[in-house]
């Protein structure tokens, strides 16, 4: 579970409410006839911008905002390492027995192309494609709470104007005025919660944990061309350092010298 978005989300929630209540009825921002404006008209409207097939995995996408996504990338270049040693050592075979073994299915695939004798750029091409699709895929599953970031506040606006038009049919009864534009303004309220408090953090949060992902990936296919090409270890090892920040690389070369 990524904490920090529990923890922010919920922060998020528990400010609102707190100044709500501190400011008077919470009731008054309880609304039913705009609840169904807001979520359902923003929902409908999603689901019409939208392939079927994305609103299925709605429940995943949102999944993915609260699971961490942390790439040990430090053991990912020792394991790159490892390999370039021991290609070097008894030759690209012996690293079919070692590919079957990794849980990663990408450096699976990978180091079974190179095992396989594939042409280098052949791998590469291959290997880019994959990474474009899975950049590919997450932008469009973004774009889904990107459309819900748009709508939502449209829709509470729209929720507004109906409140408003409503308002004016009672011109005639000052003392329903007042209530009359609460509710219409309750509308707005909830589409801008929608958005700010839900789908565009969440939204930044997929894009941080997709460029995460695809760096692990391009460092793969860094190391297993290396490997291909028959680099020394120590070479393969000083450019995979740099997908890495000071920190790890300090944390690599540390644990290099307690071995």
């Amino acid at each position: 579970m990524d904490l920090a978005s529990v923890i922010g989300m919920a922060f998020a929630v528990i400010v609102v409410v707190w100044g709500i209540v501190m400011g008077g009825d919470i009731m008054a921002f309880w609304d039913p006839p705009s609840v169904m404006i807001v979520l359902g008209g923003t929902f409908g409207a999603t689901m019409l911008a939208n392939p079927i097939a994305r609103t299925k995995i709605l429940g995943k996408i949102v999944k993915n905002v609260f699971v961490v996504h942390q790439m040990d990338m430090i053991g990912l270049i020792q394991t790159l390492v490892s390999f370039a040693e021991k290609a070097r050592r008894e030759g690209l075979l012996a690293l079919e027995e070692d590919a079957s073994q990794l849980d990663d299915e990408f450096m699976r695939k990978s180091i079974q192309l190179v095992v396989d004798g594939t042409d280098p750029e052949l791998v590469k091409s291959i290997l880019d494609t994959e990474i474009g699709i899975l950049e590919d895929r997450h932008s469009n599953n973004k774009g889904y709470l990107d459309s819900i970031a748009e709508l939502g506040p449209a829709f509470g606006m729209l929720g507004t104007l109906i409140g408003l038009i409503q308002m004016l049919g009672n011109l005639d009864d000052p003392s329903a005025l007042g209530p009359g534009m609460a509710v219409a303004l309750v509308t707005t309220f909830y589409g801008s919660i929608i958005a700010n408090m839900f789908a565009l953090p969440m939204g930044k949060k997929l894009v941080q944990n997709s460029s995460v992902e695809i760096m692990a990936r391009e460092l793969m296919v860094e190391g297993i061309l290396s490997i291909q090409a028959g680099e020394n270890p120590r070479i393969v090892e000083e450019k995979l350092k740099v997908f890495l920040s000071p920190d790890l690389r300090k944390q690599l070369d540390e644990g290099k010298e307690e071995e």
